[in-house]
C-alpha cells in the first residue's frame, strides 16, 4: 500500500511533484534487515538529546564548510591571495570537525544527517551573499560564521558534557580552533587600540 502511495507522489520520470523543487526521493534507507541480535547496539548509546546536540553541531559545520567555498571561490579585492588562502584554512578545519563529529555519532549509534536539505534548514548559520564579494566584507561575513559556528558549541556543550565527557572534549577542540580563526581572519579589518 505504501509503494502504491509513493508511486503517486512522483512523475514518470521519477522526480517528486509535490513541493518546490522536482527532486527525486530516495530509495530504501531502512537498513539492513537483521535479526534482533544481529542489530543489537552495543556499548554507550546517544540519547535522542546528546544525538540532536551533536547533531546541531554538525550541520553549522557543514554549512560554515560551504559558504567558505563559495566565499573561497566569490572573493575580489585587496589581499586576495592572502583571503583566499585563509578561507582555506577554514574550510579544511570545518570539514573535518564536521567528519570527526559524525563518526564520533555513529561510534554512539546515533545517526548523523549532512544532506543538503537538511543543513539548509537547521544551521543556524545567515544565508551567503551571491556574487563576487569584495575582500573587506569577506572578512566580516566569514567571521560573523566563526563565531556562530562557536555559540553552538558553546550552546550545546554543557548538556554533552553531561552526558558524555568524550564528546565535549571534541566541542573543546572545535571551539578551540574555531575561535583562533575567528580572531586571525578578523584582524584583517581590526585597527590597533589606542
Amino acid at each position: 500500500m505504501a509503494t502504491t502511495t509513493a508511486k503517486k507522489s512522483t512523475s514518470q520520470s521519477g522526480a517528486s511533484t509535490t513541493g518546490k523543487s522536482r527532486r527525486r526521493t530516495a530509495r530504501g534507507g531502512v537498513g539492513a534487515a537483521l535479526t534482533p541480535e544481529q542489530n543489537a547496539e552495543r556499548g554507550f548509546t546517544a540519547s535522542e538529546t546528546l544525538s540532536e546536540n551533536l547533531q546541531k553541531v554538525l550541520v553549522d559545520l557543514i554549512e560554515l564548510s560551504l559558504q567558505g567555498k563559495q566565499a573561497h571561490w566569490n572573493v575580489v579585492g585587496r589581499n586576495f591571495r592572502d583571503t583566499h588562502l585563509q578561507l582555506d584554512e577554514i574550510i579544511d578545519a570545518a570539514r573535518e570537525f564536521a567528519d570527526t563529529v559524525a563518526e564520533r555519532m555513529r561510534s554512539l549509534h546515533a545517526l548523523p544527517d549532512g544532506r543538503s536539505d537538511v543543513v539548509a534548514q537547521n544551521t543556524t548559520l545567515p544565508e551567503f551573499p551571491q556574487g563576487e564579494i569584495a575582500t573587506n566584507e569577506v572578512v566580516d561575513l566569514m567571521t560573523e560564521r566563526l563565531d556562530d559556528v562557536a555559540a553552538t558549541c558553546r550552546d550545546v556543550h554543557d548538556a554533552v558534557d553531561e552526558e558524555d565527557p568524550t564528546s565535549a572534549d571534541i566541542l573543546h577542540a572545535i571551539l578551540e580552533r574555531v575561535e583562533q580563526l575567528s580572531w586571525m581572519v578578523s584582524a584583517e579589518n581590526r585597527t590597533p587600540r589606542r
